[in-house]
């Protein structure tokens, strides 16, 4: 009887990897835990976890024998953590290898609406530039003040790339943080207020809900634009939609969104926010290192080694 099941939405050639290296059961979400035989619960000692519906305690009784969760992914507020410690059951995630390519569409998405380049595209495709002349002038993406919430792994490789584009570089943590000289503000609404773009690079969960609050909107202003690389629910989305519909925002670039897929129809008629479908890891080879990493936790518990990359 298998040791382990993995449940989530695997591409075919990640679950023949999982197949080839544990043989588990695989099952198309969560809740599917409950209709298991309970001879097949008590035997699962692993988890490999692909998905953003809650992991709790009350799925985690379901396996008296679970050991481990290994999320693929870095973000893991899906799964409650301290349900699981409480169990002695580790959790881990796929931190570093997806840094680089949610950093590089961190900045293509704010490129995108700074510089109109959607707009600019669809203006030649449909035969404006032809019949109508040049596209309007839009605004220097260089040279600015650039804002970063959350100076965690992905936070830092954001910074780095501004720095290219001669960004003077703040930022807001728990904490100051060694830098090359970046501002630190000890308060989100104060980093806001003092910068022309705002790049939320959070973790998710509990504790960062809502912490783009309507005051940190309304500081940023109707000329500056909020980028959100991290979860939906860091954001007042409530508050961001009145805002951009009403001008007190000036653009927001957003990868990220509460009830994903099924966003606020409302973002649809604004024509200054980038949309994207949450696909900051969305490369071939960053999803094939964050697969790997995720069997590589898996099969270090099953054979009582020390996990590569615990929570």
């Amino acid at each position: 009887m298998t040791e382990t099941v993995a449940i989530g939405s695997y591409k075919d050639h990640e679950r023949a990897a999982l197949d080839a290296a544990f043989a588990p059961l695989h099952l198309d979400h969560v809740g599917a835990l409950a209709d298991l035989p309970q001879d097949v619960r008590e035997s699962v000692r692993a988890v490999a976890y692909k998905g953003h519906r809650p992991f709790g305690a009350a799925e985690m009784d379901l396996l008296p024998a679970l050991g481990i969760i290994a999320n693929y992914g870095v973000g893991f507020d899906a799964i409650d953590v301290a349900a699981a410690r409480a169990r002695g059951v580790a959790v881990t995630n796929t931190p570093d290898v997806l840094n680089d390519d949610v950093a590089d569409l961190a900045i293509a998405m704010w490129l995108m609406q700074v510089r109109e380049t959607e707009h600019a595209s669809r203006w030649v495709r449909e035969g404006q530039w032809k019949a109508r002349g040049e596209y309007r002038l839009n605004r220097q993406a260089s040279g600015k003040r650039a804002g970063i919430l959350g100076l965690g792994r992905i936070g830092r490789e954001i910074a780095g790339r501004l720095q290219g584009f001669k960004m003077d570089i703040h930022y807001h943590a728990r904490s100051e943080k060694e830098t090359p000289g970046w501002t630190y503000h000890a308060d989100p609404v104060a980093l806001a207020a003092a910068v022309d773009v705002m790049f939320v690079a959070l973790v998710g969960g509990s504790a960062t809900a809502g912490y783009v609050s309507r005051e940190v909107i309304e500081a940023l202003g109707p000329e500056g634009v909020l980028v959100n690389i991290s979860r939906g629910t860091t954001v007042d989305e409530a508050a961001m939609l009145d805002a951009l519909e009403t001008g007190r925002l000036g653009g927001a670039a957003l990868d990220v969104f509460l009830n994903e897929p099924d966003i606020d129809p409302r973002f649809f008629a604004i024509p200054s926010v980038v949309i994207q479908p949450h696909q900051g890891s969305g490369s071939a080879e960053t999803r094939a290192a964050m697969a790997a990493l995720q069997r590589e936790n898996v099969a270090a518990f099953l054979a009582g080694l020390a996990l590569p990359t615990p929570v």
